[in-house]
């Protein structure tokens, strides 16, 4: 892939904190914040940038755990995976979307973007993330990868008045498919809001560093992304 990454800084109030930037092969188009899972701006998270911008996108990923140490990378395994749940149970909600509300400041103003526009997209705790930052009016557009949470927050559900899409496994052993229901039921009525349910895709069924990758799921949510991005963006 053809792209060209590094990292910058983002200045808040609290104090300054990392993001891995990556543009596309002709240095310009539309803007994507993404956001991680539990384990950081890790290896798989950089990887999903770098191929969103090979596609085309301006993409973004905000480091999320920098209160608790900088460029914290997780693997998917024992000490790890407790670690990131660790991480995400200390992680502040609202400190969170503060931090993604100034990385899409920084998005928003690149050059690389000028007046395009921006999508959230999330994984994980992302995907329900990626949910809040549509239901805060940041972006133009919102994709949640097994956004574990929202069926918790269905109370937002008025508020998301930009175009959602919404990807879950079949076989997620973290999110109930009787949690799907209720969210597909409290958007029954938005037909902005788009919802992909994969057969025997496990969580993380697009991460291809894990056990529970599913080939086959995580190239239809992509494609089924890319055309939701692409129709909007």
């Amino acid at each position: 892939m053809e792209t060209n990454s590094q990292w910058i800084d983002i200045d808040t109030t609290d104090g300054t904190f990392g993001a891995y930037l990556s543009l596309p092969r002709g240095g310009k188009g539309p803007g994507i914040v993404l956001l991680q899972e539990i384990f950081g701006v890790n290896q798989h998270i950089r990887n999903v940038a770098d191929q969103y911008a090979a596609d085309g996108y301006v993409v973004i990923a905000p480091d999320l755990f920098w209160r608790h140490g900088a460029r914290i990378e997780l693997g998917y395994e024992d000490a790890d995976w407790q670690r990131a749940v660790e991480l995400m149970q200390a992680t502040d909600f609202a400190t969170s979307q503060q931090d993604i509300g100034a990385t899409i400041k920084v998005l928003r103003g690149l050059d690389a973007v000028g007046n395009a526009k921006v999508a959230s997209v999330g994984y994980c705790l992302g995907g329900r993330l990626s949910y809040h930052t549509a239901a805060n009016g940041l972006v133009d557009a919102a994709v949640a990868y097994y956004g574990g949470g929202i069926q918790n927050a269905l109370n937002r559900a008025p508020e998301i008045t930009v175009p959602l899409l919404m990807h879950f496994g079949g076989a997620d052993s973290h999110i109930p498919q009787d949690a799907v229901k209720s969210i597909a039921e409290a958007f029954d009525s938005n037909e902005q809001v788009e919802i992909h349910v994969y057969e025997g895709a496990e969580h993380g069924f697009n991460c291809n560093h894990r056990g529970s990758y599913h080939q086959r799921a995580a190239a239809q949510a992509h494609g089924n992304s890319l055309l939701f991005l692409g129709e909007l963006l």
